[in-house]
């Protein structure tokens, strides 16, 4: 699928239109990499340079149009004879509009500790070396979704571990729930943080996932979700009939699990009363299991004292590990105050309270798409080699005000022995590159599935 509104070359940033004019007088290649050089989590999980790829670059990105509109934008924006316009009718006439560079990467879903290379770019035509770090700005972006799943990842961990500890680990992939699309900053962040969630887990109601999983990575149905309510629909009913409110969710979905937000007034009423007493008879004849929802309040005081509460009404078995489990016809979600830190809190307030982490799932929102930013992983996309007059250059920057910022030089490959991952230059190792050409003057090499990705992410 190839869907380009946009003109790529006004996806750049401002200054970079005049970088062609400022490379040493002789320059034919520029060679630049793109790396995780630490940050929260000490591996790096790469995703999403396959939407950006198809989405913005494959096929011809560069027509008479677009350059026309640049040339015009730029004009007012930077002042004149600052656009290239020569060199973009270079690569439309002599391309047909593709772009003549070469992309390699490591395979998506991987996992490689920090302060490796992740992705490298080069011109493969000497007339266009400015073309290498024009497009920094848009393939920097991937850092969005390969930080989105970095941190997914790291919470499946999480989970599992939990679950390893106090109860089944099979029931992993539907543990925690993405419920991020409304907190999203577009439709687009959603789809690809979305998507880059869903390689590690497979329960969502950000619809902009699930298509962009379809439409980029041909997954025909990435995740999956139940009928759930929300504020809205409890609270019409007014505070004097929660409880038919409740029923009615009970009665319109009779059969499999139904999530029912339950502390629109007092969650520990509703679990006691309504649905501990009232409703407890409906609940227990039911086919199929409730799940409630508190959405409110200190998640591990109140998830842990709502697990009591419906422990006490629906009764518990203690499982093999010495946990105890709710009645299968009652589970609890929460959904609210989700993010790393707070997991693992909950996790541990559970299982410190004597239940099993098989009682629980997590719905993450902000949390899961929003709570990141380029320095969470602190990406960087830089120049490490240029080639002028025939002749390969090292290039490097090494702040004296902050050596964490030191880049690396060379032109760069990626290798691991022994289970070891070691960014080495090209010329000083002959070990297999694990960096593979993904993209070449306008063409996808590689089209990755999501089922292999999930399948990659779950086994490094």
């Amino acid at each position: 699928m190839n869907i380009r509104p946009e003109n790529l070359l006004l996806l750049t940033d401002s200054y970079k239109v005049s970088h062609w004019k400022q490379y040493p007088k002789g320059t034919t290649h520029v060679f630049s990499f793109f790396e995780s050089r630490g940050g929260r989590f000490p591996t790096t999980t790469f995703f999403g340079l396959q939407y950006f790829l198809k989405r913005y670059l494959v096929g011809q990105a560069v027509t008479k149009a677009n350059i026309e509109e640049a040339k015009e934008i730029f004009g007012k924006h930077l002042g004149p004879n600052l656009f290239n316009e020569a060199g973009w009718l270079y690569i439309l006439e002599r391309y047909n509009g593709k772009l003549p560079v070469i992309i390699k990467a490591i395979p998506e879903g991987m996992t490689i500790p920090t302060s490796n290379v992740l992705m490298t770019v080069e011109n493969t035509d000497p007339e266009v070396p400015w073309l290498t770090n024009y497009l920094e700005t848009l393939l920097s972006e991937v850092w969005y979704p390969t930080t989105v799943c970095t941190q997914s990842r790291a919470m499946r961990a999480l989970i599992l571990k939990a679950l390893e500890r106090t109860g089944d680990p099979n029931l992993i992939d539907f543990k925690l729930h993405d419920f991020g699309f409304r907190g999203s900053t577009s439709p687009e962040s959603a789809g690809l943080g979305g998507a880059a969630h869903l390689v590690n887990f497979k329960g969502t109601d950000t619809m902009a996932a699930l298509i962009a999983a379809r439409d980029y990575y041909g997954e025909e149905m990435a995740g999956f979700s139940i009928p759930a309510a929300e504020h809205s629909t409890i609270t019409s009913w007014g505070k004097a009939r929660e409880a038919d409110a409740y029923a009615n969710m009970l009665s319109a979905f009779p059969t499999g699990l139904v999530a029912v937000v339950s502390d629109s007034y007092d969650i520990y009423n509703a679990c006691e009363e309504i649905w501990g007493k009232q409703l407890w008879e409906k609940v227990m004849e039911r086919d199929g299991t409730l799940v409630v929802r508190p959405d409110s309040g200190h998640p591990p005081t109140v998830v842990v004292k709502v697990l009591n509460l419906l422990g006490e009404a629906f009764g518990f078995s203690e499982n093999a590990k010495g946990f105890k489990v709710l009645h299968p016809k009652v589970r609890v979600i929460q959904g609210d105050g989700i993010d790393y830190i707070m997991l693992e809190e909950i996790l541990e307030a559970i299982a410190k309270a004597g239940w099993s982490a098989d009682n629980i799932a997590f719905g993450s929102g902000g949390g899961l798409l929003q709570k990141v930013d380029r320095d969470t992983q602190k990406f960087a996309f830089k120049c490490s080699a240029v080639r002028v007059n025939a002749l390969w250059e090292d290039v490097m920057k090494d702040p004296v005000t902050d050596h964490g910022k030191k880049s690396k030089a060379g032109r760069l490959k990626l290798i691991e022995r022994n289970g070891v991952f070691s960014t080495v230059r090209e010329e000083d190792c002959k070990d297999e590159n694990l960096l593979v050409p993904i993209f070449r003057n306008g063409e996808l090499l590689v089209d990755h599935s999501f089922a292999d990705i999930r399948a990659r992410a779950a086994k490094t």
